[in-house]
């Protein structure tokens, strides 16, 4: 496979470092093109790539503030980006109107002579973040419940049947969304046409249009089991069962061709498939391209999403702590409430860049935060009545940047302390993605407090991971 080796099946099946060796070669080709980062709403094509009859990929990240699109060749070189931004929180009672929008209009982006050449698209949108559907006319039937909403209220019943400190034993779970919702409505009575759909699940079927197919990334916070491909007997006796994905995959295999009427209104290749998605921190992850154990990668977005390569498989809800499945290896880590959208909450863009040049990264902060952009954290702890931490705030707003940025550091150092103390490979070095990769002020902060070697990936975008997925549905075909 020539991106990654992600497999349905239990993982004492599974052949030692199946994959990694094309991974790499990919890599060194990859790691060649040059970069183009966007700024504004609309797509941004890359002078001297054009794509003539050559197949391109198309991957989307739907990420908590925005989307982004990312399309390569199979060389992993990138023939054109964008993005467009979600109305601001607060401002909108309809996330998945805002969603379909911009799922079409970066479509609707993509210039004129690539779209023929686009041949295969898949799409990343956040953990836990989920819609209920009637499966007879695909309309919304309750959420979107986004990634921090946390449903406590289930996690009793949840208790009870699931293993203790399981990954779904968490209120912000996937599986709470939906028992919390199950009490609510269907106790007396379910409706059978009700189906669980995550964000990435739901915008794909809005290209492909079969229910029921899912990823085992995004499935993983309501009760799959990625080592033995099969939800659990305890989950499946419940009589909420029915709603759950019934097709689960691996991410990036194909799912069926694009519906024609979406293919002709954008112009893209008859042959245009639709592959199976991942999860936002998983698809930056695998933007970054480094599989080897002890190598990690933290993405800082709107929240603070660690991911580390391990030998061996770590979970724990107490500690919002779960692992996903890459090959014969896992993806340990958790996701954070801070990060940057506590950042702009407090200063602007300009701010942001002007005030990081007079922080000395070398020196340490006195002031210890815990930046949160409201009540309740994940990981490190699971505690949702967890207040933010944001005082006592100096005169110098440099000074309090520098607080903040030092703290945000040391609840990434925190994560990896605790995946070690879990049983966890150690982490040795790490890549950052995201928006916060492009500080460097920041990244000496994160270098010194965490220890280890701290690097800005080649790729620091989720849409480039989920055009790999793209790529690998449509030369592997499985």
């Amino acid at each position: 496979m020539p991106i990654l080796s992600l497999s349905a099946k239990p993982l004492s099946r599974l052949p030692a470092k199946r994959g990694l060796s094309r991974l790499s070669r990919v890599r060194n080709l990859a790691f060649t093109t040059s970069r183009i980062r966007i700024t504004m709403l609309k797509q941004q094509d890359h002078p001297g790539n054009e794509s003539g009859s050559r197949p391109l990929y198309l991957g989307i990240d739907f990420g908590t503030s925005g989307a982004r699109y990312a399309l390569i060749d199979k060389q992993g070189a990138i023939h054109s980006e964008g993005k467009r931004t979600y109305p601001a929180v607060g401002q909108t009672t309809n996330w998945a109107s805002s969603w379909r929008e911009a799922l079409f209009q970066l479509l609707g982006d993509i210039p004129s002579i690539h779209q023929p050449s686009v041949s295969s698209i898949s799409i990343d949108g956040t953990s836990s973040t989920t819609l209920i559907i009637d499966r007879n006319n695909g309309e919304l039937l309750a959420g979107p419940f986004l990634y921090n909403e946390s449903f406590p209220d289930a996690l009793p019943m949840i208790s009870s049947i699931a293993p203790a400190n399981h990954t779904v034993c968490s209120g912000s779970s996937t599986l709470c969304k939906l028992v919390s919702w199950w009490n609510k409505h269907c106790l007396n009575g379910g409706d059978d046409s009700a189906i669980l759909m995550h964000q990435s699940d739901w915008l794909l079927w809005l290209l492909h249009g079969e229910y029921g197919v899912c990823d085992y990334n995004n499935t993983l916070k309501v009760g799959y089991d990625p080592e033995t491909g099969s939800y659990p007997s305890w989950l499946m006796s419940q009589p909420y069962s029915h709603m759950l994905p019934s097709s689960v995959r691996a991410p990036g295999v194909p799912i069926g061709p694009i519906k024609e009427d979406v293919r002709s209104q954008y112009g893209f290749s008859n042959d245009c498939v639709v592959c199976t998605g991942t999860t936002d921190s998983i698809a930056a992850f695998l933007a970054a391209r480094t599989t080897d154990p002890g190598k990690a990668v933290t993405s800082l977005g709107s929240t603070l999403a660690i991911k580390l390569v391990s030998r061996v498989r770590v979970e724990d809800a107490r500690f919002g702590v779960y692992s996903h499945r890459l090959d014969d290896q896992w993806l340990v880590g958790g996701a954070s409430n801070s990060g940057g959208v506590v950042l702009r909450q407090l200063f602007s863009d300009d701010q942001l860049v002007t005030l990081s040049r007079d922080i000395d990264p070398s020196s340490p902060s006195p002031l210890d935060y815990y930046p949160l952009p409201k009540k309740g954290e994940r990981f490190p702890v699971s505690d949702p009545d967890m207040e933010p931490r944001l005082e006592p705030r100096p005169d110098s707003d440099a000074e309090y940047l520098h607080g903040i940025l030092e703290s945000m550091a040391r609840i990434e150092a925190s994560g990896y302390k605790l995946l070690k103390e879990l049983g966890a490979t150690p982490v040795e070095e790490v890549f950052t993605a995201g928006g916060g990769a492009q500080n460097e002020k920041w990244t000496a902060i994160r270098e010194r407090v965490l220890g280890v070697p701290v690097w800005k990936a080649e790729q620091t975008e989720a849409a480039y991971g989920a055009a790999l997925l793209a790529l690998r549905g449509a030369t592997t075909g499985s």
